[in-house]
């Protein structure tokens, strides 16, 4: 089997802190047992002084190429990865986010099955707060094509902070495209690449830290997030990825999760949204 060379993308936007950004970089170039070819580091728009100091660093120091695109304007996560995958040399691209740490083994664990012929691989992951030697939970995902089809027709099938895949396939697919108010970049373009028959398949072991920042729950509430949803499920079913009874009951159920208090809302979003999630 031929060793492929794969790109790392990383967003950065003026939420993320450079403490965060050095642990998160650091996990996917020195840290892995097998080393990425080149990180592509996306600022999204305007970043504090000490993270565009610790980008400059970066990009001076690093152990492998670093490629830095700065889009002078905040334009979300969609338009961010889309500039990102734009400048990538390499057609294999693993995703990080800025807040995330990556497991020493990750790529070496995930590359295999993309070179073995899958066009894209996720994995399970790992949560936390703040110290990230205190996990709060561990998500498995769906494993073998059967399950994550059956899986996406409600949920989104795959860890997008742990995702590996093929930049033609994405490409194929249309692209990461925005729906309503976010959120829902990754699952739109997962549908997208099921459908047009894109390879794909998920370790259930964890491979990456996922950070579980303050207000993550409150962002996903509210009306405009209704909407969104709705919106979601509305393109969902005119791709043909769900039928009518299942339109109907992710409105109902994932719409109506939207609209509960934030404190039933974290208590119940694993259930819903992630019922994969595992206490440690």
């Amino acid at each position: 089997m031929t060793a492929l060379p794969f790109s790392v993308l990383l967003p950065v936007y003026a939420g993320d802190s450079g403490p965060h950004l050095r642990r998160a970089f650091e996990s996917v170039t020195t840290d892995q047992v097998r080393r990425p070819d080149e990180v592509v580091i996306v600022r999204d728009g305007p970043v504090p002084q000490d993270v565009e100091a610790l980008l400059d660093e970066i990009v001076a120091t690093s152990p492998v190429p670093v490629q830095l695109v700065r889009l002078p304007e905040n334009a979300g996560l969609a338009a961010a990865l889309t500039a990102g995958l734009e400048v990538c040399r390499n057609d294999v691209v693993a995703r990080q986010d800025a807040d995330d740490v990556s497991l020493p083994e990750r790529f070496s664990r995930q590359l295999p099955e993309i070179e073995g012929g899958l066009d894209l691989v996720g994995s399970g992951l790992y949560e936390f707060a703040e110290d990230e030697s205190v996990v709060l939970g561990r998500r498995r995902p769906p494993v073998g094509e059967a399950e994550i089809l059956s899986y996406a027709r409600f949920h989104q099938p795959f860890n997008h902070p742990t995702v590996v895949f093929r930049r033609r396939a994405v490409r194929r697919a249309g692209g990461y495209q925005r729906v309503g108010v976010g959120l829902f970049e990754d699952y739109w373009l997962f549908a997208r690449m099921l459908a047009a028959g894109a390879r794909v398949g998920n370790l259930p072991e964890p491979l990456v830290k996922y950070r579980i920042g303050a207000g993550a729950y409150r962002r996903r509430g509210g009306l405009r997030q209704l909407l969104a949803e709705v919106q979601l499920q509305r393109q969902l079913r005119h791709l043909g990825f769900t039928d009518h009874s299942q339109f109907l009951r992710n409105v109902a159920v994932r719409g109506g999760y939207r609209l509960l208090p934030e404190a039933v809302r974290r208590v119940s979003y694993r259930r819903i949204l992630h019922p994969g999630f595992r206490r440690p």
